[in-house]
């Protein structure tokens, strides 16, 4: 039987080369946790996640101390026992947060490990529904200097270059100037063009969020995402109820439970769900599962090199979430194969597993310490 014999967590920051700004918080550099797990076959699967822009460290932390002692000397394939063991010995460190981050990021390298020890792409490991995803263009920050037509011909510069669909940030300034931006960015895109607005948990009250949401409306919006708080959940309900336009949200939201009280409730239409943060591709795989019972459609929150896989085995998944550049999801320089995206439709790759490996001298120069490393040996964690 294959055991678990090296499990492996390093905690990375990486600075952004221009101060970006969402609708309530402005973002310097970004903190990334990555880890590895090793099989005595000799196949390692990666695993990673995001966990802000400040306190990476915890995240080596969780790994090393909480959860790499629960999956040593274990089958690798036991992924679902796996999964149940790692959440429950978490369960007073953390239900949410960078301790679930960090179960997403280990059963991620499982599956990861577990699909290159077979010979297959994740996505056919996990069972294939197509071979190509369609991808959207993501950008349209908030950057000093940046005016309403320099969003608009970054939003048409997608569209010219083969997406069919483009999302940019609202919700940081007034209903004048958010208009402003919005009304330059349909003009510039055209009317066949899917646009889609992250507010990034802009607003706390119902009338103000109705205010904008209103608005936004007659610019035929494909979804307006997170408009409020993760857990203000009812505030979601009201807000869907009111408005023409879908409500899209969960791309901070963790577990199975939460998400069956979102759908439960009609809080969304779509969900966002990011198997870096809900708990992993095992936790996805289940909340997809339940978001295919109440007809909800999926479109993935962030890292692109994921979610490509997921969303080519999940029937009721639709877009990815691409970024073209480095400039926002700067973990692209920690991997050394990228995706490509062709006509607004990315292709899978064919490699075992996720397709690409981290770049040992990307890692090496954003590094805050160290590999950590939990070893089987001698029957016992060393």
């Amino acid at each position: 039987m294959t055991k678990i014999r090296a499990v492996r967590a390093r905690s990375i920051s990486i600075p952004l080369d221009k101060v970006t700004s969402l609708s309530s918080r402005r973002v310097s550099e970004r903190h990334y946790g990555v880890v590895e797990v090793e099989g005595d076959d000799g196949h390692t699967g990666i695993g990673f996640c995001y966990v802000g822009s400040a306190g990476g460290g915890l995240f080596t932390e969780a790994v090393r101390a909480l959860l790499a002692p629960v999956l040593i000397g274990e089958d690798p394939y036991r992924v679902e026992g796996l999964w149940s063991a790692m959440y429950q010995e978490a369960l007073l460190q953390g239900r949410a947060g960078i301790v679930v981050r960090a179960i997403s990021a280990l059963d991620t390298a499982i599956w990861d490990r577990n699909a290159r020890a077979a010979g297959l792409p994740l996505y056919k490991f996990l069972g294939a529904v197509k071979d190509s995803v369609p991808a959207y263009a993501s950008g349209g920050y908030y950057v000093d200097g940046k005016t309403p037509e320099h969003l608009a011909d970054e939003m048409g510069g997608y569209v010219d270059e083969g997406y069919s669909a483009v999302k940019m940030k609202v919700g940081r300034f007034g209903l004048a100037e958010e208009e402003e931006r919005i009304a330059a960015v349909r003009e510039r895109i055209g009317p066949d063009a899917i646009l889609m607005l992250d507010a990034n948990n802009a607003w706390s009250d119902l009338p103000t969020a109705l205010r904008f949401a209103r608005m936004y409306e007659q610019y035929d919006p494909y979804f307006l995402e997170e408009p409020f708080s993760p857990d203000d959940i009812d505030n979601h309900v009201r807000l869907a109820q009111q408005v023409s336009m879908p409500i899209a949200t969960g791309e901070i939201e963790v577990g199975r439970w939460r998400f069956m009280e979102l759908m439960s409730k009609g809080g969304a239409a779509i969900l966002q769900t990011d198997a870096c943060v809900c708990g992993g591709i095992s936790e996805f795989r289940r909340i997809a599962a339940t978001a295919a019972s109440f007809g909800i459609t999926l479109c993935p929150h962030w890292f692109h090199d994921l979610h490509a896989h997921l969303v080519a085995s999940t029937p009721n998944a639709r877009y990815v979430e691409f970024f073209a550049d480095d400039q926002v999801l700067n973990f692209r320089r920690l991997v050394d194969t990228q995706l490509t995206v062709r006509k607004g439709m990315i292709d899978l790759p064919q490699r075992p597993g996720l397709g690409f490996d981290f770049d040992a001298k990307a890692l090496d120069t954003y590094a805050m310490g160290p590999w950590a490393e939990l070893r089987f040996a001698a029957g016992k964690a060393a």
